[in-house]
This record gives structure tokens, C-alpha cells and sequence, in this order.
């Protein structure tokens, strides 16, 4: 494919070109519909004046409709989406990208989806869905599935549906709960995973940290061993990557602890752990979940995280932890393979 899009760069890059805008049409219509032309207009990086002339098009062919509402996709049109969507990567360099991360961070597999997740929430989305696309053409019978928590995470649980046909898949929290919003703790999305893909769940009642006391009270209720052994021995682990003084701050981190993360220069943090640019844990939070060495018993791990700005907390992860598939976005992306 990548000779036969080489040479039709050469012969015909109008043609590409005209075919990557109107794919860019009907893509912001089925993400953001029923959608008006002002707004489509800015989705897409068009004037309304060209988004006025795709739209008729793609209405006579039959792949918009036009509502007072705003415009709506159709059937033919997810169809014709869905088909152009590993082509249009090939065209957009996408697939380039995903090949010389799979190299970099030695990663079985890299997807990336377009656009910057800093900047766009509905790129987080994306990722979300791609992350619920691979779980269908991995899950086993009975899998038991340990998530962490986040806003990228919640991306994922918005964008699940039924991926176990034959016996339900369980949902348990990597993590204990670290005081942020509602919806980004690990309890809440596994909740709301467990609902939509018609499976079962199972809860962590711990804060994120502990302190010394709490967490050898804690460690032994029988209530908590048993979610702890559905944790540590998991099918399937989904994570994101977070920003280290980000998340301290999350964490409600003493000032002492801050500094000790700015002087030892952590650009990272997952399940716990805080991490530099060389990948060396220079902090860890006494939590009751997944530990480091927890991810090894793990068939698949599956990192999905992106934004320009998670860079070097990305690549830094990647010097020190496991994972089979990372899904990120192509602003990150791009952003690590410069730096």
C-alpha cells in the first residue's frame, strides 16, 4: 500500500488531498453529530465556504444527511469511514509514526490516533476506542481486567461496549482512590466499564496513599485480600502515564516529597511509581493495588496516553515498564520521536 500511495502522491496529489478532506469531513460529522457547519467547520481546519461544497457532495452521495438539528452521518457513511480508516493512515503518515515508536520505546505494537489530546477532548475518545477495538480481539474466556484511574481511562470506559461474547469479563481497580474527581477514580470507571460491556465488577475501598498504619490495618481485611489477589494476578492491565508533579499534586504531596521529586528531576508517574527521564524510580507511594512487579503475570499490558505535554513522562515509562500495546495520540507521537 505505502508504493501505491508513493506513486499516487506523484501522479495525482490533488486527488489525495481531496480524498484526506472529505474523509476529515465525515469523521468530525460522526464524532461530533448532529453537528452545524460554523462548528464542523472548525472541527475539520476548513472554512465554512469548503465545508459548505463537501457537504453537498457527501449529502448527494448519500453519506450526510442534513437535519434541523445539524448534520448526522448515515449508515453508508460510518461504512465508508470505516474502510478509508487504515488507508487515511497510511496517507496522513500515521502508520509511519506507529512503526518508528514500536522501534523506540520497544513496543510489541504502537497505535495512534490523530490530533493532541491537550488540546481536544474528543482525541482522548479516540484513543478510548481504539483501546475497546484491541480488547475485543484479545479477551478469553473470563478475563479478569485491572484499571487504573484518570481522565484517559474514563475515555476508555465512555467508548466500551459488550467485548466478551461467551462469559463476562471482570473489572477490578489497579489502584486505590487518590481524592481526585468522582469520575476519574479507578472505581468509578470499572464501574461504569462493567455496565457497558455487560460484565462484572468488583471495588477497592482504600485512599491512595497510605500511611505506614493504615496500610498494614488495611492489608489484612479479608475484604481487601480478596480484591487485592483479583488485582495482582489479572488478565488484562489498562493504565495511563501521568505528568509526576501532576499527579504528587493529586496525591495531596507534602512539600518535602515535591522537592524530593524536583531534585531527582521525576518526569513520570504510573501505579504509583515516579520516575525520571533515564526510567529509575526515584519515589514510590505506599498504595494497596498493582505493583511493578504485578504487570509481568499480566498476558497483556495495554498503555494508552497522549498530549505533547506527557512526552518524557511517556517515554520515560517505556525505560522502565512493561507493556504489549501503547495507544497514544499524534502530537505525542511526534513529540517523542523529536526529543
Amino acid at each position: 500500500m505505502r508504493a501505491l500511495i508513493d506513486l499516487q502522491k506523484k501522479l495525482f496529489p490533488d486527488l489525495l488531498q481531496i480524498m484526506q478532506q472529505r474523509y476529515t469531513v465525515l469523521k468530525s460529522v460522526s464524532m461530533f453529530q448532529p453537528i452545524g457547519r460554523r462548528g464542523l467547520a472548525e472541527q475539520a481546519g476548513m472554512t465554512e465556504r469548503s465545508v459548505r461544497g463537501e457537504v453537498d457532495l457527501l449529502q448527494t452521495q448519500g453519506l450526510l444527511d442534513v437535519t434541523s438539528k445539524g448534520m448526522l452521518i448515515t449508515d453508508e457513511g460510518k461504512v465508508v469511514v470505516k474502510q478509508m480508516a487504515a488507508f487515511m493512515k497510511e496517507v496522513m503518515g500515521i502508520t509511519v509514526l506507529e512503526e518508528q515508536l514500536q522501534d523506540i520505546l520497544h513496543v510489541e505494537r504502537a497505535i495512534v490516533v490523530p490530533g493532541n489530546s491537550d488540546d481536544e477532548d474528543w482525541v482522548k475518545l479516540e484513543m478510548g476506542k481504539a483501546c475497546v477495538s484491541f480488547l475485543k480481539t484479545i479477551v478469553a474466556d473470563n478475563p479478569t481486567l485491572a484499571v487504573t484511574g484518570g481522565t484517559t481511562m474514563a475515555a476508555v470506559a465512555h467508548a466500551m461496549y459488550p467485548i466478551g461474547d461467551a462469559v463476562p469479563c471482570l473489572f477490578v481497580p489497579a489502584r486505590g482512590g487518590i481524592g481526585e474527581k468522582m469520575e476519574n477514580q479507578a472505581n468509578t470507571i470499572v464501574a461504569e466499564m462493567a455496565q457497558k460491556a455487560k460484565g462484572a465488577y468488583r471495588l477497592l475501598y482504600v485512599p491512595d496513599p497510605l500511611s505506614e498504619s493504615s496500610y498494614q490495618s488495611m492489608i489484612q481485611e479479608p475484604s481487601i485480600q480478596e480484591v487485592l489477589q483479583l488485582i495482582r494476578n489479572a488478565d488484562i492491565v489498562l493504565h495511563g502515564i501521568g505528568d509526576a508533579l501532576t499527579m504528587a499534586k493529586r496525591r495531596k504531596t507534602t512539600d518535602q516529597v515535591i522537592r524530593q521529586l524536583i531534585d531527582h528531576k521525576a518526569v513520570g508517574e504510573a501505579f504509583g511509581y515516579y520516575f525520571n527521564n533515564q526510567g529509575d524510580v526515584v519515589h514510590k507511594v505506599r498504595t494497596i493495588g498493582m505493583q511493578m512487579e504485578d504487570l509481568t503475570k499480566a498476558n497483556y499490558v495495554i498503555t494508552v496516553a497522549g498530549g505533547a505535554s506527557k512526552a518524557q513522562a511517556i517515554t520515560s515509562y517505556f525505560k522502565w515498564g512493561k507493556s504489549n500495546l501503547f495507544i497514544t495520540d499524534e502530537a505525542a507521537a511526534k513529540r517523542i520521536l523529536r526529543e
